[in-house]
């Protein structure tokens, strides 16, 4: 069985389980609220090696939401787009070089509201490995590869809590190498996660 097949018939199967997820950031809901979100999508490339890897970038710091961040590649879902599968497949090309006829689709997973007020939808796909990948000048800084088994391990990430604006907000992180994987990122490879292990257990 190809991972591809695998990946799709463990997310197809988890589907139909309840699984408790992270729907939002507190701010998230206030802009969701009063209306003011934008629907967005990112693709999750997972790297078909003898030990499976997912491609991540690091965000540049000029960018106006999340400079500097662990992200995966992605966007606005545009008038041109034909949905948010059509986006993430773009804007990983635009990104990072990645051609979308590569992409073995697998599904779509858990969407995520950020408290910049983007309606993620996460995409998942298989890609061979091999490909020459080239970052954006404007939008990327660098790209890594991480073991699949080692981001998608919640024991690998540390829980954390602040307050903010009179709440407390908790998230997840990790480090590998020098990159810091947080925030969304980390909140939609926690509910990946959960749905995957969800099925194994």
């Amino acid at each position: 069985m190809s991972l591809a097949v695998s990946l799709r018939d463990t997310l197809e199967k988890s589907h139909a389980l309840e699984i408790p997820v992270f729907e939002s950031d507190i701010r998230g809901e206030r802009l969701a609220a009063n209306g003011d979100t934008v629907d967005a999508a990112v693709l999750i490339p997972v790297v078909e090696r003898d030990t499976p890897t997912v491609i991540l970038t690091r965000r540049t710091d000029a960018l106006p939401s999340h400079p500097g961040q662990v992200a995966f590649p992605g966007g606005k879902v545009d008038p041109i787009d034909d949905g948010p599968v059509s986006a993430a497949l773009r804007e990983a090309e635009e990104e990072i070089s990645l051609p979308r006829h590569q992409v073995d689709l697998v599904g779509t997973t858990d969407l995520y509201l950020t408290g910049t007020g983007f309606h993620i939808t996460p995409v998942i796909g298989v890609v061979p490995p091999g490909i020459e990948l080239v970052p954006e000048a404007g939008e990327v800084a660098a790209i890594f590869e991480v073991p699949f088994d080692t981001l998608f391990d919640p024991a690998n990430y540390a829980e954390r809590e602040i307050e903010w604006q009179g709440r407390m907000r908790r998230y997840h992180e990790m480090y590998w190498d020098d990159h810091r994987i947080w925030g969304v990122t980390a909140s939609i490879i926690m509910n990946l996660s959960r749905r995957l292990s969800a099925v194994k257990a």
